[in-house]
C-alpha cells in the first residue's frame, strides 16, 4: 500500500486553510498534518513534522510566498503547489514562483474562494499527488537555470514562412522546462506551437515573460495568426489551439470546445492537427507533465512521418506524459532537457529506423 502524502497548507485566509484541508483529507492517500497562516509559523511547524508537499499562497504577512519558496529550495527542496489569485499582477508573480521552483498552480478567485475550491477539488488533489512524485533534482536545476537568465531585447519574428514546424506539449513542471528550452533557441528557429496546461489569464503573462528572455519572439496565440520562423505561439488558457494551413502558410485556430483528456487547451488536439496539416514537415516534442495528454496525438504525428522527441525521465519534474508516449511507440528519441534545443535545430536524422523509445 502506498504511503500517504503528508501536506501542509500555508495561507493567510482561514477559509482557504479550512476548505483546502477538508478537501485534501477526503482523499485516503493524503493527510493534512498542519496549517499555517504565514511562512514564519509554517517553518516552526515544519521543523517538528516535515511535509511531503506544501500548498502555498503568495501574498501573506511577515514573509511573502516567493521569499519563502526561495529559502525552502535553497535549504531543503520540497514540492510546492502555489494557490494564487487570478489577477494580471498575480499572474506574473505566480510565474516568478514557478521559476523559483514551485511545481504547479491552483488558481483561486478573489471572491467566493471556498465554493471555487470545492468545485476544483479534483484538480487540487491531482496537483498535490503530482507534486508528491516530482523530481526535485530537476526542479532545483530548472530554478537555477531560470535565475541566471536576464531579460533580452524583444525581437520581431522573421517575415518569411517555412515548411519546418515544431509542436510542443507539456504540463506539470513545463513552465520552467519551456523557459530552459526556449531561451536556448536562436532567432532562426523554426516556427513553434505550444500547449502548456495553464489556467486562463496566466498564459499571456507567461508568454510575455518568455518573450523578454528569449531570442525568439514568444506570444500568446491569436486566432488566425501565422506560424513564422523565430516565433513561438502559446495556446491561451481555456481555449484549444489547432494548426491549419492556407496554401504554403501555417496558421493557428484558437477556439472553444469541451475539455479533451480533462484539459483545455489539450496537447492531443494540437498534435493531431499538426499530424494532419504538417505531416513529415513537423517535429513533435512532449515534455514533463502528469497524465497522458499528448501521447495519442504524438503517435499520430509519428505515424504521419514527423520526427518525435520526449524529455527523458531524469530531467522531467513529472515523467507522466512522456512515459505514456514512449509506451505507445510514439517517440523516436528521448533526450535530456538540455539537449532538446540542439535536436530541434538539427532536425531529424537521415534515418529514424530503430530509434523508438531510446
Amino acid at each position: 500500500m502506498a504511503r500517504e502524502i503528508k501536506v501542509m497548507v500555508v495561507d493567510d485566509s482561514a477559509v482557504v486553510r479550512r476548505v483546502m484541508s477538508t478537501i485534501l483529507d477526503r482523499d485516503p492517500g493524503i493527510r493534512v498534518i498542519a496549517t499555517a497562516h504565514d511562512p514564519i509559523f509554517a517553518i516552526e511547524k515544519m521543523r517538528r513534522d516535515w511535509p511531503d508537499v506544501l500548498t502555498l499562497d503568495i501574498e501573506m504577512p511577515r514573509m511573502d510566498g516567493i521569499t519563502f519558496l526561495g529559502q525552502l529550495m535553497a535549504e531543503r527542496p520540497t514540492p510546492v503547489v502555489i494557490c494564487s489569485s487570478l489577477t494580471t499582477v498575480g499572474a506574473e508573480t505566480t510565474l516568478q514562483a514557478l521559476a523559483a521552483g514551485a511545481v504547479a498552480i491552483i488558481s483561486k478567485p478573489g471572491l467566493g474562494v471556498g465554493s471555487f475550491l470545492e468545485d476544483s477539488s479534483d484538480n487540487l488533489i491531482a496537483a498535490v499527488k503530482a507534486a508528491a512524485r516530482a523530481n526535485m533534482g530537476a526542479v532545483q536545476r530548472g530554478a537555477r537555470t531560470a535565475a541566471v537568465h536576464s531579460p533580452a531585447t524583444p525581437r520581431l519574428a522573421m517575415a518569411q514562412t517555412t515548411e519546418r514546424l515544431v509542436a510542443i506539449g507539456t504540463s506539470t513542471g513545463g513552465t520552467v522546462a519551456l523557459e530552459a528550452l526556449l531561451t536556448e533557441l536562436p532567432r532562426v528557429s523554426p516556427g513553434i506551437v505550444i500547449v502548456q496546461h495553464m489556467p486562463e489569464m496566466f498564459t499571456a503573462a507567461f508568454a510575455a515573460r518568455l518573450d523578454g528572455l528569449c531570442e525568439i519572439s514568444v506570444q500568446e496565440a491569436r486566432n488566425g495568426q501565422r506560424v513564422l520562423p523565430g516565433l513561438a505561439l502559446i495556446a491561451p488558457g481555456g481555449k484549444h489551439m489547432q494548426l491549419t494551413r492556407s496554401g504554403a502558410q501555417y496558421l493557428v485556430e484558437v477556439k472553444d470546445g469541451p475539455p479533451v483528456n480533462r484539459h483545455r487547451p489539450s496537447v492531443d488536439v494540437l498534435f493531431r492537427s499538426v499530424a494532419k496539416y504538417a505531416g513529415n514537415n513537423a517535429m513533435g516534442v512532449i515534455m514533463t507533465g502528469m497524465g497522458d495528454d499528448g501521447a495519442r496525438g504524438l503517435k499520430e504525428m509519428h505515424d504521419a512521418g514527423a520526427y518525435t522527441l520526449a524529455q527523458d525521465e531524469a530531467t522531467c519534474i513529472v515523467y507522466g506524459m512522456p512515459r505514456e508516449a514512449v509506451k505507445r511507440g510514439a517517440v523516436d528519441r528521448s533526450l535530456p532537457l538540455a539537449a532538446l534545443a540542439t535536436a530541434i535545430m538539427s532536425g531529424p536524422p537521415a534515418s529514424r529506423s530503430g530509434m523508438a523509445g531510446l
